[in-house]
């Protein structure tokens, strides 16, 4: 697969969820889906960077399948909302830089590493 934009994303989640998946979960399933996926990212990460080790049940995760599942769910809940997650991205960015444009240059916490 060629590289993909967020609008390609979207609509090829929503066709395979219209031939593969029937129907999309209840936007309360997929929350809990989403939460799920999101605390497996965390199980690998915390294991991977953290002090934790990992159980032998766990040495089988893979981190970007996990994001890629994390990214899937996200994506349902958008288009069952009607989001078009690639305005709603840019209008995010844009908020966050006219907040943040001088905030985090000027954080010592983060010059100082």
């Amino acid at each position: 697969m060629s590289e993909l934009t967020i609008s390609q994303a979207q609509k090829i989640v929503d066709e395979w969820i219209q031939s593969v998946g029937v129907r999309y979960f209840s936007e309360l399933t997929n929350l809990g889906q989403l939460i799920e996926e999101v605390g497996e990212v965390a199980r690998i990460i915390t294991r991977t960077y953290g002090e934790q080790s990992f159980k032998e049940s766990d040495k089988d995760h893979d981190l970007s399948d996990e994001l890629a599942d994390v990214l899937f769910v996200l994506i349902c809940i958008a288009n069952q909302t009607g989001i078009d997650l690639t305005s709603a991205l840019k209008k995010n960015l844009e908020k966050k830089t006219q907040r943040d444009k001088n905030r985090h240059k000027n954080n010592k916490k983060l010059l100082d590493t």
